[in-house]
């Protein structure tokens, strides 16, 4: 079974096979709970929406094909923070409270100008509009352009010109 393509391990789970649903989280828990983090700033609520998206593939009794299990559960995922941003407006501020942290004193001076790299992408994307810092977080998960189209449901040259935007904004923010 954990040799099965993503989808045929969907097909299993609708025809009630349980034991796919446990390939099926080992394969994208880490996966979705990095791009919900990223997406929300906050663990605990990803952590929730994570289960919130696992839930609805247990509840999923659709025997529809998918092109893509991994766009769809992502899409899905997506969606669940979506609807939670609708019903709850959060701030930023365990984003921003991440950001201000300063890296522990012992880091060697390469680990340093890397977190601080990376705090600076961070800030960075986070200054970005919203379509395109989703788009960078889906994209840091690993996701094809294919895959992008279908999460974000727009058409391919869409995808294309927002990356492009996305690597033009970051090049000019990071230009020395």
């Amino acid at each position: 079974m954990t040799f099965d393509s993503d989808e045929r391990l969907f097909e299993r789970l609708v025809a009630g096979e349980a034991a796919a649903f446990d390939v099926l989280y080992a394969r994208y828990e880490a996966h979705l709970f990095g791009f919900l983090c990223a997406h929300l700033g906050d663990a605990n609520e990803a952590e929730d929406v994570l289960h919130e998206t696992f839930l609805s593939l247990l509840k999923e009794r659709s025997s529809r094909r998918l092109l893509s299990f991994r766009a769809w559960l992502f899409q899905v995922a997506r969606n669940a923070c979506l609807n939670r941003a609708r019903s709850r407006r959060r701030s930023d501020a365990a984003l921003q409270r991440l950001a201000a942290e300063a890296p522990p004193p012992q880091l060697p001076h390469l680990a340093l100008e890397q977190h601080q790299r990376a705090q600076a992408l961070e800030s960075a994307v986070k200054e970005l509009p919203s379509e395109l810092g989703q788009l960078y977080h889906l994209r840091a998960q690993g996701l094809s352009y294919l895959e992008l189209a279908d999460v974000l449901q727009v058409p391919m040259g869409t995808i294309k010109s927002r990356l492009h935007e996305l690597v033009r904004r970051l090049h000019e923010e990071f230009e020395p």
